[in-house]
């Protein structure tokens, strides 16, 4: 497979950041990098990742099936995810993700027609005393409420 040399130049800085015989260690930031120049997790672009970390291809699919961050398909321009575990789901999670279909149209993993935007509900972002908690992208939103959704995704909407 075939990456940017900007993307080459990040990977052997991530190899040779890890001591010997520790390079898997190396695996998530080559997908997240991987998948923001790729777009998706594909099969040649696990298999490549799998070759240069040293683990098969199956090890990298673990890692894929627990990180919520990393994708299958490709998702929006901005990939808007809500959490609604328990501490965000007793903040009203479940009501700010419900607010967030009927403001995009959209359902869980679900991707607007003009691919600018996709909505994911997601079981944990690690921010349980900011909650309700939403991430755009790599961007965090803590104590979110549906207005201040609305002004977030209104937002992005301009940046389009």
């Amino acid at each position: 497979m075939t990456f940017s040399p900007e993307l080459e130049a990040k990977f052997a800085k991530l190899l040779t950041s890890y001591p010997p015989g520790r390079q898997r260690s190396a695996m998530i930031p080559m997908l997240l990098y991987a998948q923001d120049e790729v777009g998706s997790m594909t099969d040649e672009l696990i298999e490549e990742v799998a070759k240069r970390v040293g683990v098969t291809p199956l090890q990298v699919n673990e890692v894929l099936s627990y990180y919520s961050m990393l994708h299958r398909k490709p998702m929006g321009k901005f990939h808007i995810q809500v959490c609604t575990n328990i501490s965000c789901l007793l903040h009203d999670g479940d009501k700010l993700y419900e607010h967030a279909c009927k403001k995009l149209g959209l359902g869980h993993k679900e991707v607007s027609a003009d691919g600018q935007f996709s909505l994911e509900e997601v079981e944990c972002m690690g921010a349980c005393s900011w909650a309700p908690a939403v991430q755009v992208n790599y961007d965090f939103h803590h104590h979110v409420t549906p207005e201040e959704l609305d002004q977030i995704i209104d937002g992005l909407r301009k940046k389009q």
